[in-house]
This record gives structure tokens, sequence and C-alpha cells, in this order.
């Protein structure tokens, strides 16, 4: 099977192993709860639409679910991973952990299996795409070795400034940017 983790919630190790039909509901929830998170840091309800878990149907119909992984704490879904191909070159895309099971090694265990997978497909490269405002993604796959920028997405929020819930003073190449 799988790699094990720090103890989980029960003490019992965390372990990987490939998705299977029977984690689709799990994976559903894990997604509404990335999808939640995305919400509240962008405070807007809207993402998502009504069913966001919903979603994961959409992600698995364009991608298949070959590299899914799925993390197990007593034989309970509470994180899955995902390696699809990008741009250019393969991308760890989603990784989500169940709040109540992060910082105790899963996503790092994940994404080591991603990136083993990638390997393994002798990729040139692994890209995530977190969002700007997402801090947390943003240090953990920067302290997992994503330490390079490759793109940066820019564009013009054409709603009503007193509408616009952007954070201010991003600095890259000598230029203020909001996020």
């Amino acid at each position: 099977m799988g790699r094990r983790a720090s103890a989980g919630q029960s003490g019992v190790p965390a372990r990987i192993r490939s998705y299977r039909k029977s984690d689709l509901d799990a994976c559903r929830k894990l997604w509404a709860e990335l999808t939640l998170w995305h919400r509240r840091i962008y405070d807007d309800t809207t993402i998502g639409g009504s069913d966001p878990g919903s979603h994961f149907d959409a992600y698995i119909g364009k991608n298949g679910t070959g590299r899914i992984w799925v993390a197990l704490v007593d034989n309970v879904v509470v994180g899955m991973a995902g390696l699809i191909s990008g741009d250019e070159g393969l991308e760890l895309e989603p990784l989500i952990v169940n709040e109540e099971y992060r910082r105790r090694g899963i996503g790092q265990m994940l994404s080591k299996k991603v990136i083993q997978a990638a390997i393994n497909d002798s990729a040139r490269t692994v890209s995530v795409r977190p969002v700007a405002r997402n801090d947390p993604a943003i240090r953990f796959f920067h302290a997992r070795g994503f330490d390079t920028l490759g793109h940066i997405e820019m564009f013009i929020d054409l709603t009503p400034a007193a509408r616009q819930k952007w954070k201010e003073k991003l600095r890259i190449a000598g230029r203020n940017f909001r996020f």
C-alpha cells in the first residue's frame, strides 16, 4: 500500500492508496470543503455554486480517476490528491486534507506520492496553482520544493471599486499588485 504518516485522530497512522469508486462521496465532501475555504478567503459565497462537491464529478469526467490518491485514517478518507496534465507538464491538482486532520503530515504524504508518480512518468516539472490569497497553501507548497515561478495570471477586475475585496501591495517585478 502507501506510506504511513504521523498519527491520525485516533492514533492510527494515515496511509495512502489509489482512488476507488467507493471513495466518490468522501472526495466530493473534501472538494466541497476546499470550495468553502475559497469562499472564506475571497468572501464570496457564490464560488462553487449551490453544490460545490459536484465539481469533483466534473474533475473526474475531465481527468479520469487513474491519478487520484486518497489518504485514510481508520479506513476513512481524510484527504486526496490528483495529478493531471497541465499546460507545460504535470500539475498537482487538487490537494485537500480534511481540516481536522491537517498539520499531521498527511498533505506531505499525498504530495510526495504525486511527485513520485510524476518522476515515474519521466515528467520534467510538477506545478501547483494555489490562489494568490491562499497563504497557507503557498507556504505549504514552497516548503515542499515548489519554489520556482513559471506563470503569473493578471487580470482587471471590472466590478465597481466599492465591491472589490482585494488585498493590497504584493510586489513583483518592481510593481504593486492586489491579490
